[in-house]
């Protein structure tokens, strides 16, 4: 039996994206779509994709009470993520996290309500095989460094700062340790906020420019040495779709809430 998928998000740049994906393959079905301006219509039919025969809804609580489930993917605002997760819960759907955004204190609330519903939550800030290796690289690195500064760039129109992907990175280089500071943020001379924002215990930086699309950044300092770890992704949203089918096909196998595509890209 395929896995039974609600994608909400499936008409942006990354839902239609892993939309079309699905399509593909034999394992995976979309039972519903949310796209609030594609209410009323197929998805096939507003992505030109006839493999997709799934109805659109307008909001992802009525999708969820007409359409059941085993898997809800959240690809749609920060504003509406949380609400959406937690009424997939309520539905008995396990959930995978693609939007950015969400606060430490949502994760908190997702993560006890996946608990007590028994299913599993995994919240990715980037599907994309080289920002999972970021964290990976970086986390070994906080073991030996105790300096380092986070910098996050997107394109101008993103309206989320600290991007899902920063928040993912500080909070796996926190629970390892807080970077030291030679002087305090509060001993700064001049514009404090210039220093970023403390987060996790260590600064980090969001860029908003045109040219970007997604990129992540962490720099380790040592005296007279340095290290830089990079990520940079490009204008097609093809990167993520790997991370996101393997995220669909492994989530089933948690409980609770569990952050970073890692948590499952090493199982068989």
């Amino acid at each position: 039996m395929p896995i039974h998928v609600c994608l909400a998000g499936a008409t942006g740049w990354a839902g239609s994206a892993l939309a079309r994906a699905i399509a593909k393959t034999d394992d995976i079905a979309l039972s519903a779509a949310v796209a609030r301006r594609a209410a009323g219509q197929r998805l096939g039919e507003v992505l030109d994709e006839p493999r997709l025969d799934c109805p659109v809804y307008a909001t992802a609580a009525e999708a969820l009470a007409q359409q059941p489930c085993d898997v809800f993917f959240e690809y749609t605002k920060p504003e509406a993520a949380k609400a959406n997760v937690l009424a997939a819960l309520r539905h008995g759907c396990h959930v995978v996290i693609g939007t950015s955004g969400l606060s430490d204190d949502d994760y908190a609330e997702i993560g006890a309500a996946a608990q007590a519903a028994g299913r599993g939550v995994l919240a990715v800030g980037n599907f994309a095989l080289t920002a999972v290796l970021l964290q990976k690289f970086a986390e070994l690195a906080a073991h030996y460094i105790n300096q380092w500064e986070i910098i996050d760039y997107a394109h101008d129109g993103k309206p989320d700062a600290p991007s899902g992907t920063a928040r993912e990175l500080a909070s796996r280089l926190g629970r390892i340790r807080a970077t030291e500071l030679t002087v305090p943020i509060e001993q700064t001379q001049g514009l404090p906020e210039a220093r970023g924002a403390r987060l996790n215990g260590m600064q980090v930086h969001s860029v908003r420019l045109p040219g970007y699309t997604i990129a992540l950044e962490v720099i380790f300092g040592m005296p007279d040495q340095r290290l830089t770890i990079r990520h940079d992704a490009g204008a097609s949203a093809e990167p993520y779709v790997a991370g996101a089918l393997l995220a669909i096909r492994r989530v089933s196998r948690l409980v609770g809430l569990h952050r970073g595509l890692d948590r499952v890209l090493e199982e068989g």
